[in-house]
């Protein structure tokens, strides 16, 4: 196999992944509700002690918004210090696990440097991507409730504004961390 047909072949399976994750947590995430008990989920709160799933750094530690997310076959919350990083796990998974609900802040009403709280849905958000504001991972991809919101957040600080059905895999950079953040 050639390089460019290896690429084509990755690219075509992420992407394959990626609308049979989305699927899944759209389908999950419209229902919110757990398979097993029949409740409704909701998102929780962070204590100072929680961590990333994926790099172990502690939210609170960190300005910028965060995310939750539960899978199906699992109670308990999986946590992200950046929306960005929720975002890969949602459009660009590498291994697909059906997602019961994913919430990002809104961060029209969360304090940017001590985001706590005003969970919604991703699936419903609308992001800001390529914006100048920064979160614990440099670049980030906050969420918002509501257009108008979004399109005020990348008024004043840059970005390009979509709703998360039009985010592609290649729409979310993970390229942040250590090179924008002196702190780590």
């Amino acid at each position: 196999m050639t390089d460019t047909t290896l690429q084509t072949a990755l690219t075509r399976r992420r992407l394959l992944c990626g609308c049979a994750g989305l699927m899944a947590a759209g389908v999950l995430g419209a229902c919110s509700r757990s398979g097993s008990a029949g409740t409704a989920l909701a998102p929780v709160e962070a204590d100072a002690k929680t961590s990333c799933a994926l790099d172990g750094m502690l939210l609170a530690d960190y300005p910028g918004p965060k995310g939750q997310l539960r899978y199906k076959d699992s109670e308990q919350t999986v946590w992200f210090c950046d929306a960005t990083e929720l975002l890969s796990t949602l459009i660009a998974p590498e291994q697909v696990r059906p997602v019961a609900a994913a919430w990002v802040q809104d961060m029209a009403q969360a304090d940017w440097e001590r985001p706590v709280g005003h969970w919604i849905a991703a699936q419903t958000a609308t992001f800001v991507l390529g914006s100048r504001k920064h979160g614990s991972m440099g670049p980030t991809s906050p969420g918002f409730a509501n257009v108008a919101d979004a399109q005020a957040f990348a008024t004043k600080n840059g970005g390009k504004v979509l709703a998360f059905a039009a985010i592609k895999a290649e729409d979310v950079d993970l390229s942040g961390g250590v090179r924008h953040d002196g702190r780590m």
